[in-house]
């Protein structure tokens, strides 16, 4: 027999297939950001989906039992567990409001790459636990990270209330701004400028200084 006839190792094709259905969920995960994020998670189907991916669309309840799982799926793998690892990065000593600045721009809430961070998460966590739930962890991460880049930046020691009510006003600002993400195309609103950050990272610092 030939090298040309022999016959195929029968688990050759159960590989590429699995391949092919890890590569079919990261489609169907995709596909569904980008539909979440342009129409919502009420208003797309799972046909939409399915379409979208160009998968089956028995592979997306094969993967996913609900539409309510894909979300949920959104939420748990493309939201960062921790924005940052070293916080020393964008410390700038003695100088509280430029360390605020380079922590926003280290965690990028606004121009994330991923839409579920931009605009999915804001849109959802009013109606769906889950997210609201991702929402209030990645919220009590930035306080932890913003208050120790505080506490590491100013100059004089202050007290842990006022660095943790400063590290509260700073990442409700953050979070104010990086919603208005979800409403620019609709109203036509200018997105925050890096001027803007810094007056609000100038303010928060002055504050804290005041307070002590």
């Amino acid at each position: 027999m030939s090298l040309t006839h022999m016959p195929k190792p029968r688990h050759a094709g159960r590989r590429r297939n699995a391949k092919v259905d890890g590569d079919a969920r990261q489609l169907i995960l995709d596909a569904a950001e980008k539909l979440f994020a342009a129409q919502g998670f009420d208003a797309t189907a799972t046909a939409a989906i399915a379409a979208a991916a160009a998968v089956p669309k028995g592979l997306v309840f094969y993967y996913f039992p609900t539409k309510e799982s894909i979300l949920s799926a959104l939420m748990s793998e493309r939201i960062p567990v921790r924005p940052i690892d070293d916080i020393g990065t964008v410390v700038a000593q003695g100088d509280p409001a430029t360390s605020l600045v380079n922590l926003d721009a280290a965690v990028n809430l606004r121009a994330n790459h991923s839409s579920v961070l931009r605009v999915i998460m804001w849109r959802e966590a009013d109606t769906h636990p889950d997210v609201r739930r991702q929402l209030r962890r990645l919220r009590d991460q930035l306080l932890e990270m913003t208050t120790t880049v505080l506490q590491a930046s100013t100059p004089v020691p202050v007290r842990p209330g006022t660095l943790r009510a400063c590290a509260t006003a700073w990442v409700s600002a953050m979070f104010a701004l990086a919603s208005t993400e979800r409403w620019h195309a609709l109203d036509d609103m200018p997105l925050p400028t890096s001027e803007e950050v810094l007056n609000i990272a100038q303010v928060v610092a002055a504050g804290m200084a005041q307070l002590g």
